[in-house]
């Protein structure tokens, strides 16, 4: 009985410990507040999926994989801001980054959390714009052989600059080896 109760102890610690990163990652996210330098900044959301993480900005680590929290780099260069009430909720964060460009590693969690489809993205993004990176899959791309047909539409990811896709990339599934990587196709 003794063991039960150092087990469920342990848990309880690590919990709260996990619960109190996330809490502080939050309240620095809060606290971050727009520098006169940061007013010509770019705007970069994720969505059309529950979940994705932005993994990094140029060589700077935005969200660590391993454990989800956001890296002490982004925080100190105030990349990071919070579009949600807490670091819990779907797609909580967004970039606010300087224009020119940059190369953006995005990580999008379609179908679990255990498996993340990763893009890489080399872009000259503009001043003073809104972009975003929408995951959705394409349904109109199908073939009419029956092994292609079975395989799952292909995964696709469109940069959006405002309110008109400028570039989209696409993942089709390969039936024979289940391997793909994501190319762009033309718009």
């Amino acid at each position: 009985m003794a063991n039960y109760w150092k087990q469920w102890l342990a848990l309880s610690t690590v919990s709260v410990m996990l619960a109190a990163c996330q809490s502080i990652d939050t309240m620095k996210l809060k606290h971050a507040k727009a520098s006169t330098e940061s007013k010509n900044n770019v705007l970069i959301y994720c969505t059309g999926t529950p979940d994705c993480q932005f993994e990094r900005f140029n060589q700077t680590i935005i969200v660590h994989a391993d454990n989800g929290r956001i890296g002490a780099e982004a925080l100190k260069q105030k990349l990071v801001r919070l579009q949600a009430k807490n670091l819990n909720q779907a797609n909580p964060v967004y970039l606010s980054v300087p224009a020119g460009q940059h190369e953006l590693v995005v990580r999008f969690y379609p179908i679990s959390k255990d498996k993340a489809e990763t893009l890489h993205v080399f872009h000259r993004f503009h001043a003073n714009n809104r972009y975003s990176l929408k995951m959705f899959r394409d349904r109109s791309a199908r073939s009419s052989s029956l092994l292609n047909a079975s395989a799952p539409d292909p995964l696709c990811v469109d940069l959006v600059q405002e309110q008109k896709t400028i570039r989209r990339f696409c993942k089709p599934y390969n039936a024979v080896t289940g391997i793909a990587e994501f190319v762009e196709k033309k718009i």
